[in-house]
């Protein structure tokens, strides 16, 4: 068990590593009493042995760590890495790059939606993780033996996963399909906090102007006010509390402590003051320059029942390849291909075309069918000369119901 608590270590650990072709990466960190992640232990692995940082050392310096990241000759691999990436870029500025996510690598070789690491490993290698040490406190020191061999075991599987699921890809031709999905890991505006945006996170059932103004004024004090304290957003402001400013906007102290939730103290104080002042910039805010909330429309009448049956030939495609639905083609996809033969969708371009668009296309438009055999589904193309002859039914046999 290596643990690394001094920058001179940590410079000699990493300079075994400048010539991998990979290296395994995991974080523990901590959350619940903050608003961004504290982190508490960083593991990496190389091909040959790992080792894990203790970035809360007194005088430690991660920048050879960080030199690593940026080495665009060595392949970083995480496991559903979106939580890792965020933590870097925050402490960094930057991300991780070139980057292989285990979990969307997975999607493209037969194991489903987002599988945890755990049962990846299991149904990879046959091995069973120990996730005894999953909610111990990692901030608390000095870490446990249990806890150190824990976060080591993590980057040391991850390898056997990383070279097996790579080998699968490259034998099937598939490192291009998840190719989009990584990209938008490695994309630095994911992970910028955008305090205007944060209503959108919120469950409101409102659209009117003004109520969607005042809610986010609302959000993105709270936003503000969350990121510059470094507590959670609820310890702010619950989100329900947020809705009711904006569906009845207090103008002043008085009305503000009407407000279900809010402290006395909290209404008097320069926070209150500051959250008046917010909820009134919402109100005073144009109706033309209002947030647009985005509104369901609802569907062409009649393409309910192309959607199902678009859906069952997503599944049956999906089955047959072994890649994730979730990859291929989400509802608003399939709605939108079940308006428009040239809807702009990921799902009718490149490999996802291949593999499920055309076939969509064809089903659309009455060029092939669904049949039933026995417990499967097949694909059967339709006879056109057979579908010319075909009689219309007897209008007086049928009876609505």
């Amino acid at each position: 068990m290596t643990i690394i608590n001094n920058p001179k270590e940590l410079q000699e650990a990493c300079n075994k590593l400048v010539e991998a072709q990979y290296i395994t990466v995991d974080t523990e960190f901590m959350r619940e009493s903050t608003f961004w992640p504290q982190l508490c232990l960083i593991q990496i692995g190389g091909p040959k042995f790992a080792f894990a940082i203790d970035p809360l050392e007194n005088n430690m310096n991660l920048n050879p760590v960080m030199e690593l990241f940026a080495n665009k000759n060595i392949t970083k691999v995480m496991h559903a890495a979106r939580q890792d990436m965020e933590i870097f870029y925050h402490i960094n500025g930057k991300l991780p790059e070139p980057l292989f996510d285990t979990q969307i690598a997975a999607m493209v070789c037969g194991f489903g939606d987002q599988v945890g690491y755990e049962a990846l490993i299991s149904r990879l290698t046959g091995k069973k993780v120990d996730k005894s040490s999953r909610f111990t406190n990692w901030a608390h020191r000095p870490l446990t033996n249990e806890q150190i061999k824990y976060a080591l075991a993590d980057v040391t599987h991850l390898r056997d996963a990383y070279e097996i699921l790579l080998s699968r890809i490259k034998n099937t031709g598939r490192l291009e399909w998840i190719k989009s999905e990584i990209d938008q890991l490695c994309n630095p505006k994911l992970y910028h906090v955008t305090p205007n945006e944060a209503w959108k996170r919120l469950k409101y059932k409102r659209y009117e102007p003004r109520y969607l103004s005042v809610l986010q004024a609302a959000a993105a004090w709270r936003e503000n006010e969350a990121m510059s304290r470094n507590i959670p957003r609820n310890r702010v402001l619950r989100d329900e509390i947020i809705l009711q400013l904006a569906a009845k906007p207090p103008t002043d102290v008085s009305s503000l402590s009407l407000v279900r939730g809010l402290s006395e103290s909290f209404t008097k104080s320069l926070m209150g003051d500051s959250l008046l002042k917010a909820i009134s910039e919402g109100i005073k805010l144009p109706i033309e320059l209002a947030p647009k909330a985005p509104m369901k429309t609802d569907l062409p009448s009649g393409i309910g029942p192309i959607c199902d049956l678009l859906k069952v030939l997503l599944k049956l495609k999906c089955e047959e390849y072994h890649v994730a639905q979730k990859l291929v083609a989400n509802s608003s996809d399939i709605e939108r291909i079940a308006a428009d033969d040239n809807a702009d969708v990921p799902a009718l371009k490149g490999w996802r075309r291949n593999l499920f668009g055309k076939e969509a296309l064809k089903l659309k438009n009455g060029e092939i069918a669904l049949s039933a055999s026995g417990k499967s589904l097949k694909i059967l193309n339709v006879d056109q000369t057979s579908k010319r002859k075909k009689t219309a039914p007897n209008k007086k046999q049928i009876k609505k119901v």
